[in-house]
């Protein structure tokens, strides 16, 4: 499954922190972290509020880790671990999950392909030993590749090509950035794709799925020390592998606006506007995140309220902050017009949204119900292991988990200042990649 909008909401949701040690603050859950001989990572929050156990193996690879002319092979890959080993046959893996009472599934992300199960506790060693199988003995059959192929082009049709908003994302990220490997979709170019090889996969897999590129979360109900005699009885034997090739570019800094039309069949004209800003590990994300809330979170929300609800130029307006990015990332504010209207009008509506934050900040009104919003979200995110296990994994791969420990504090840190400073300092023209979906009529065959 390409793992791109769905990312979205995890970026809003304030994740659980956590503390390692014996005993942890009042408010904070303990996750304990062990590294194996062989470099695999293993973090573990153990409760006993649900009786589930969700297993999740981390690779530290997406889009980001490809190149030019090989784009969407980390997510072709993903495909393919599901095509058996010598121990398990094709298209086994989800079933025999099934046939104990869990759930699967896998994702891939612009910097992570991730691989994750839920279970009981009695039966999780089975997606355990399982997911150790396919870290090293997967098989690359010519007999699967070919349909498979078939499978993602399939996939890639119905998520983008006959989407006219996933297109206009596509390509006006293509144009925001110039250089670095954020601007490749995850699921790939289709002649990418088309060209493609089995020896291509087989290659990037020996590259990048090792356990010294890999992390494990494990969240829910379980022993500690059963989990971890578990994983090193399965995991441990796996011999580390070489170190991946390290991601050397830096995206330059934008010195003027760009501009990016698509002519789609479509029914209303959309805008898009995506703002170079930095990631997690920076200290304007925090306001971001609140700017991010301010614009486009609820009813009352800036951009609802003045394009939706009081000028009803818009069916829907929205603002997006990217902030699970290993490398600097985007903030997105875009809308889709009513009909009669046009971009241009939209265009100049949010500019003036924009530039009153600008000029004149937020009210302490705003700023509240940001934080309050944030701390909703985290007491939604205690409630289930698999979203627990998620956002360890996107803080350890965007930094480390501790960070988890500092974020509501910083969060609650944020104050009307900040919001107008990063207002100010990132939502630039001379900054932004402008895309515009510009509707056409279905011709007559």
């Amino acid at each position: 499954m390409e793992w791109t909008r769905c990312l979205t909401g995890l970026m809003l949701v304030t994740l659980l922190p956590a503390v390692a040690g014996a005993s942890a603050p009042k408010g904070m859950v303990e996750v304990r972290e062990e590294v194996l001989d062989n470099g695999l990572k293993v973090l573990l929050l153990e409760n006993h509020r649900s009786p589930a156990v969700t297993f999740q193996v981390w690779y530290r690879v997406g889009s980001r880790n490809e190149v030019d002319g090989k784009s969407g092979i980390a997510h072709f890959l993903e495909h393919m671990l599901f095509k058996g080993t010598d121990k398990v046959a094709p298209e086994e893996y989800a079933r025999i999950i099934r046939k104990h009472g869990g759930r699967s599934n896998a994702f891939t992300s612009r910097d992570a392909t991730v691989y994750h199960a839920t279970m009981s506790r009695d039966t999780i060693g089975v997606a355990i030993e399982m997911e150790a199988d396919r870290m090293v003995n997967t098989r690359f059959e010519d007999a699967y590749f070919t349909p498979e192929k078939r499978v993602v082009q399939e996939e890639r049709r119905l998520r983008t090509d006959d989407r006219p908003r996933a297109a206009l994302a596509e390509i006006t990220n293509a144009v925001t950035y110039v250089v670095h490997p954020y601007r490749r979709p995850i699921i790939g170019w289709p002649e990418d794709v088309r060209r493609m090889t089995l020896s291509d996969l087989e290659d990037f897999y020996r590259t990048y799925y090792s356990p010294n590129n890999a992390f494990i979360v494990v969240a829910g109900d379980f022993d500690s020390e059963e989990i971890l005699s578990q994983v090193r009885e399965t995991f441990g034997k796996i011999p580390r592998g070489s170190e991946p090739p390290s991601v050397g570019f830096t995206e330059p800094p934008q010195r003027g606006e760009r501009r990016v039309r698509l002519k789609k069949e479509a029914e209303l004209p959309v805008l898009m506007m995506n703002y170079h800003v930095p990631g997690v590990d920076h200290e304007d994300s925090h306001a971001l995140d609140v700017l991010e809330m301010i614009l486009s979170r609820g009813r009352t929300s800036r951009l609802y309220r003045d394009l939706v609800y009081d000028r009803r130029i818009a069916r829907f307006a929205y603002a997006g902050y990217h902030r699970v990015s290993i490398d600097p990332t985007t903030f997105t504010i875009g809308a889709q017009a009513m009909p009669g209207k046009d971009t241009a009008e939209l265009e100049a509506a949010i500019d003036e949204v924009i530039a009153a934050v600008r000029d004149d900040g937020v009210t302490t009104a705003e700023l509240d119900k940001a934080r309050n919003q944030v701390a909703a979200a985290f007491i939604f995110a205690q409630e289930s292991n698999s979203g627990q296990a998620m956002r360890i994994g996107f803080h350890e791969l965007t930094g480390g988990w501790r960070r988890m420990n500092e974020y509501l504090r910083s969060i609650q840190g944020v104050t009307a200042h900040d919001v107008r400073r990063v207002a100010r300092q990132y939502l630039d023209r001379d900054r932004r990649t402008v895309g515009i979906l510009v509707p056409q009529t279905r011709k007559r065959s």
